[in-house]
């Protein structure tokens, strides 16, 4: 059965133009002219993925990615943006967007970058109700289980979008290890970014209201000046 993907965007000609580029690659597409249609249909379709504009009559996307979030739908978003506006962009992933797309582009990368999200976060999904112990990574009260795209925090389960879940594994793979913003920008996003890291920043800002006591004082997710950052197990005494 082929993946869903909802397109929201007020310019019939790029829905026209995404529609067709991505039911070329094989997707079943769903479409939305307005934020209140396209969140309707996130909400009721259930699709496997969201192509949603900033820019929107009735509801802008980055209200419709607000609602969806909130609301714990998880389904990876990547929003389209008319502005190169670093606000925008900002705000958009620190709403729980996981990508954007300034406009112009090209309907090829867009098509790759939701295949690349995609195979990501379903390549083991025939394996998500399986118990499987072995595979989890474990750091303090931390535990994550890379093949079902699970994790918990004290017994409780994180609600987290693909990239952070993706951001965090990734770190716990590498516990102790410090890692670079453009490695966790190359590892976890997995293109050029043009060099933009303030997303890990923003990701990793997500991760830590979601694990840490105190996020000013962060005992997981470690700072390292001028380098990077580190998951580590908590000192007792932190």
């Amino acid at each position: 059965m082929s993946k869903r993907v909802l397109v929201v965007d007020d310019e019939h000609s790029i829905v026209t133009l995404l529609e067709y580029n991505l039911k070329q690659a094989g997707f079943t597409v769903l479409t939305a002219y307005d934020g209140e249609e396209g969140l309707h249909k996130a909400l009721e379709e259930r699709p496997d993925f969201i192509i949603l504009d900033l820019m929107l009559p009735k509801l802008d996307g980055i209200e419709v990615c607000k609602q969806l979030r909130q609301q714990k739908v998880m389904t990876p978003i990547l929003m389209l943006t008319a502005k190169d506006d670093e606000f925008d962009k900002v705000l958009g992933l620190e709403l729980g967007a996981d990508d954007y797309m300034t406009k112009p582009f090209s309907p090829r990368e867009v098509v790759a970058r939701v295949k690349a999200i995609l195979r990501r976060t379903t390549i083991h999904g025939n394996e998500e109700k399986q118990e499987n112990g072995d595979d989890s990574l474990i750091v303090g009260q931390l535990k994550i289980f890379p093949d079902r795209y699970e994790a918990y925090f004290a017994e409780q389960r994180l609600e987290l979008t693909p990239k952070e879940f993706e951001l965090l594994a990734y770190l716990a793979k590498y516990k102790g290890r410090v890692l670079t913003r453009d490695q966790l920008l190359s590892a976890v996003w997995n293109y050029d970014f043009a060099g933009d890291t303030r997303i890990v920043d923003v990701h990793i800002s997500h991760l830590r209201e979601k694990i840490e006591q105190d996020t000013r004082k962060p005992v997981y997710i470690k700072t390292i000046r001028g380098l990077g950052y580190k998951l580590e197990e908590p000192k007792v005494d932190e």
